[in-house]
């Protein structure tokens, strides 16, 4: 069985540009900012969202370290998020309170007044990622018990309230059932259900986990951290390994959650969430199709809709 390409590994159009080489104004600008030169340049995949490239610096007396550059490139999303750098540099400034291993922040340009684009450069996490694990439970497990150290952080100040994002259309895709859409679409226009309110990731999955001889060793891209459910990171981690493996495994990521952390998993979340999955108009297979259609359904009937 062949495996789809995992989250950020594509080779569009989109991917092409991430990977290009950051222009001289951006490198002039790590130099003037850590007083260090820039030897080589490195493109990481991955990442959907950012161009990310590690960069191979010389320091004053000749010691030589790599950090890891991130410039947010994509028009449409600095428009709909001008603040990304600033959100992101002032919770990388809070992560000393978490257990799991992150970048240390070194610089940030806000605006992008000098690296041309907003910009963080942050330290470098030794590790991989690891999409195509040997045997999926224990990598499953392990998955999961990165979890609980993030959520239990003591951090409450400093970060936003959980919103589940809009979808990119307010109409169903062709596939969907009109009346289970406007009950989904209900249920997000509605109260909050879950009053869960922990720190979470919240953009947690396989691509943003590092590790190294099996054992955990980072846990990257935290702009998106908040205060809300915990079942947001466990709803996202599922969507992820749903498009990459298949629902069993998705399923069986929630059942190891909920066995590891005795935690209530809230049908509100899932289906708040799900809204903006399905109505992203992703081209989905149909086995993909009919099992966000059915946790839709499931997650609706269990809240009485």
């Amino acid at each position: 069985m062949t495996l789809p390409t995992p989250h950020g590994f594509g080779d569009d159009e989109r991917s092409r540009r991430l990977r290009r080489r950051p222009p001289p104004e951006a490198l002039a600008w790590v130099e003037r900012t850590l007083d260090v030169r820039v030897r080589s340049v490195r493109a990481y995949k991955g990442g959907s969202s950012s161009a990310i490239h590690g960069l191979r610096v010389e320091r004053r007396g000749g010691a030589v370290d790599t950090i890891v550059l991130r410039r947010y490139v994509l028009e449409h999303l600095n428009e709909e998020e001008p603040d990304l750098a600033e959100r992101e540099a002032r919770v990388l400034g809070l992560l000393d309170a978490c257990a799991v291993p992150t970048p240390a922040l070194l610089a940030v340009d806000d605006t992008g007044a000098e690296a041309g684009v907003p910009t963080v450069v942050m330290s470098r996490l030794a590790g991989r990622l690891e999409w195509s694990p040997p045997e999926v439970e224990p990598w499953l497990v392990r998955l999961v018990d990165v979890l609980p150290p993030i959520h239990e952080a003591p951090i409450v100040e400093g970060v936003p309230e959980f919103e589940p994002y809009e979808p990119g259309s307010w109409d169903p895709p062709a596939w969907l059932d009109r009346r289970l859409w406007d009950r989904a679409v209900a249920v997000f226009h509605g109260p909050r259900l879950d009053p869960d309110r922990v720190f979470l990731h919240r953009d947690y999955h396989p691509g943003n986990v590092l590790w190294r001889r099996g054992r955990l060793s980072g846990v990257v891209d935290w702009q998106a951290a908040c205060l809300g459910p915990r079942a947001a990171d466990v709803w996202h981690c599922r969507s992820n390994l749903l498009s990459r493996f298949g629902l069993t495994v998705a399923d069986r990521f929630l059942a190891l959650w909920q066995e590891r952390t005795a935690s209530e998993y809230h049908p509100w979340t899932e289906a708040v969430m799900l809204i903006d999955v399905v109505g992203s108009r992703r081209v989905r297979p149909p086995e993909e199709q009919q099992a966000l259609a059915g946790l839709l359904a499931r997650r609706l009937a269990e809240l009485g809709g």
